[in-house]
């Protein structure tokens, strides 16, 4: 396998999928990469993956590489985070097999991935699930036990303008086969009219199929320009501190938000 291209880097995988053009080529350091971010890296039609991490560290079964490799693009796994203190955005790099080169330069070795090398990680991970989801269950009651003022104090949400009381609410959150989902309840949609909440990214997707969101909710980091600035009302997911980087974003377009402290996700506020 040899590819050349023009490589754009970022570690945050969804920032990265902004900038990125047809033929490029994408470092990340994303460890065990899901599905939705893959496909995200699919659509931008990249010449191939360079990961700095491991792309599934056999903790839990994640789909990510089956769904770029599935997709034909190469991936080089567990390249070393140096890559990023050596590399700058913009430069013309080849992949040589699972050498990551500037021209004769080799500047990382990693692991390329086939079809094989996955589904064997697959396997593994899965008969890793088990302590991993023990691990989980027992965090999780150290911290309910901890922050039980959270579950159990009420939440203060702000008021809403748009109607709500009587009608169905649809939330769309990015996530697998999300889009797919959307187009198969689309009659759902025109005959019901329930409200419309995207979850960052996922208003996105409405706007894709001609909907416009009535309410985007979310820490505004992974949604349009063009679709925050569609008429919906907005939402910004703060932290307990109160602090929004989100809001930021808001008033540097000239719009305005309402502000959500309240623990826990963006799609927690948008269920609540």
């Amino acid at each position: 396998m040899q590819v050349q291209g023009t490589i754009r880097l970022d570690k945050r995988t969804k920032n990265l999928a902004k900038r990125l053009k047809p033929g490029e080529i994408a470092l990340i350091d994303h460890p065990d990469i899901d599905s939705t971010a893959a496909r995200m890296l699919v659509e931008a039609k990249v010449a191939a993956v360079v990961n700095a991490g491991e792309s599934c560290s056999g903790r839990y079964p994640n789909l990510g590489p089956k769904v770029l490799l599935d997709a034909g693009i190469p991936v080089i796994d567990d390249a070393g985070e140096h890559l990023f203190k050596g590399i700058k955005e913009g430069e013309q790099i080849i992949l040589r097999g699972r050498d990551v080169c500037r021209g004769e330069d080799v500047l990382a070795e990693g692991q390329l991935l086939d079809q094989e090398i996955v589904a064997h990680q697959l396997e593994e991970a899965k008969r890793n699930l088990g302590s991993e989801l023990q691990h989980f269950a027992e965090n999780t009651l150290t911290y309910v036990t901890k922050e039980k003022s959270l579950l159990l104090d009420p939440a203060i949400l702000p008021s809403v303008a748009t109607p709500i009381n009587g009608r169905h609410a649809l939330v769309v959150v990015r996530g697998e086969s999300y889009k797919e989902d959307l187009a198969i309840i689309r009659s759902y949609i025109r005959d019901v009219r329930p409200v419309l909440i995207g979850v960052d990214g996922g208003a996105d997707a409405l706007i894709e199929i001609g909907l416009r969101p009535d309410i985007i909710i979310g820490d505004m980091d992974s949604v349009s320009d063009k679709t925050l600035r569609c008429g919906a009302e907005l939402i910004v997911h703060a932290y307990s501190t109160g602090e929004s980087p989100g809001l930021k974003r808001i008033e540097e377009l000239g719009l305005s938000a309402k502000i959500c402290s309240v623990p826990g996700t963006s799609e927690d506020i948008a269920l609540l």
